[in-house]
């Protein structure tokens, strides 16, 4: 009897082992669904959808799919929190998301203490700076993203003063602080300091003072909603100097809610659909046909965090979160080697991405290329 159990036991010990090693691999969207932030969120969340979806349906990571839950943070870093607690609760691999920084900001702590990868859309150069060994970024940061924007301003508009209208909390004192810092050698003066709000409404007062200012071009660095707001209210006072902000302020969204009064913006872009990339363009076409209707740039983070994700448990050869942590320092993946990241990508020691960035205008209701800028670091 007892040999002819032996064998048995072996065989589904092994079914048992193929079973778990056949387990999903549970990941959670963490993201701004409802609320201020409900365009970036969804955009990024679409992204990670549609990454998830390709890479289950061509077998998985080393053979295991990935299993997805999203949870709405409502744009509330209190929320945020609370949702990254219970992802760590249940085990999940790695957190995608929030995008807004201040949600970042809090949420991060717990996946920091529960060693979970942890990738943000988040811009504010501190989420970087703390020393957080499991957070990256999808996105540029404000301080390597803000000196392209500065110099744009001071050698190509020939700009001596600036109007800056920005929004005050996390996300927009960071960009304003990296802005000021970077325009400061460069020997352009910050003549009109205008704050506003996380969903403002009325910005007559704020543009009014930023025209009064007599700046020789004004800076708009809000949230989608609040920009389109301030360019419609910049086009009603005739404003005829430059408008320049980053990344938002010429995403699709905010064209489209601004209409005529986007035309001529200028901003640094760090992702968009309309680069002229045939990666990039196959990804539009993709997330259109899925979706209906164009992403944004915030699509983009979303989707191209799965597969450097992808990248690094792939260079590890295991689901070790430690391990991919650490492999995802100092990493450089190329579109050669995984093509779903769009465009060569490095990660640098603090979880802080770099590639190709772009030049954009807003122009006919479309976001028009006007040039391709290096990345900054060297090719690894």
């Amino acid at each position: 009897m007892k040999t002819l159990l032996l064998p048995l036991l072996t065989g589904l010990t092994l079914m048992a082992g193929t079973a778990l090693a056949a387990e999903p691999v549970k990941i959670a969207a963490i993201l701004e669904l409802s609320g201020a932030g409900v365009t970036s969120g969804t955009n990024f969340k679409n992204g990670v959808e549609l990454a998830v979806k390709e890479i289950n349906a061509a077998g998985g990571i080393l053979g295991r799919t990935l299993e997805l839950n999203a949870a709405d943070t409502q744009s509330n870093p209190g929320v945020a929190k609370g949702l990254a607690q219970k992802a760590v609760d249940d085990g999940v691999f790695a957190v995608f998301g929030p995008v807004f920084s201040g949600s970042i900001a809090v949420s991060m702590n717990e996946t920091r203490r529960a060693e979970v990868p942890n990738f943000t859309g988040g811009e504010a150069a501190a989420i970087t700076k703390q020393g957080n060994p499991y957070i990256f970024r999808t996105s540029f940061t404000q301080d390597s993203a803000m000196p392209r924007v500065a110099r744009y301003i001071a050698q190509t508009l020939k700009a001596k003063t600036l109007a800056l209208v920005y929004v005050n909390n996390d996300y927009g004192k960071g960009g304003r602080e990296s802005l000021l810092k970077a325009l400061e050698p460069l020997g352009v003066k910050v003549v009109a300091d205008i704050s506003t709000e996380q969903g403002q409404i009325d910005f007559s007062a704020a543009t009014l003072k930023a025209k009064q200012s007599h700046a020789d071009a004004v800076f708009v660095y809000t949230n989608e909603e609040e920009a389109a707001r301030v360019l419609r209210e910049l086009r009603k006072l005739g404003l005829a100097k430059p408008v320049i902000g980053e990344t938002v302020l010429t995403s699709q969204k905010v064209i489209e809610l601004a209409g005529e009064a986007a035309n001529g913006a200028v901003a640094h872009v760090g992702l968009t659909v309309d680069a002229p990339i045939a990666g990039v363009q196959a990804f539009r076409a993709k997330f259109e046909k899925e979706f209906k209707y164009t992403p944004d740039h915030n699509g983009v983070k979303g989707y191209t965090g799965i597969y450097i994700m992808k990248a690094a448990i792939e260079k590890v050869g295991k689901f070790d979160r430690r391990a991919v942590a650490q492999a995802l320092h100092g990493l450089a993946v190329s579109v050669a080697q995984q093509p779903g990241v769009l465009m060569d990508v490095s990660i640098d020691g603090n979880g802080d991405i770099d590639r190709e960035s772009f030049l954009t205008e807003a122009r006919g209701g479309k976001q028009v290329i006007k040039a391709v800028l290096p990345a900054l670091r060297a090719k690894q």
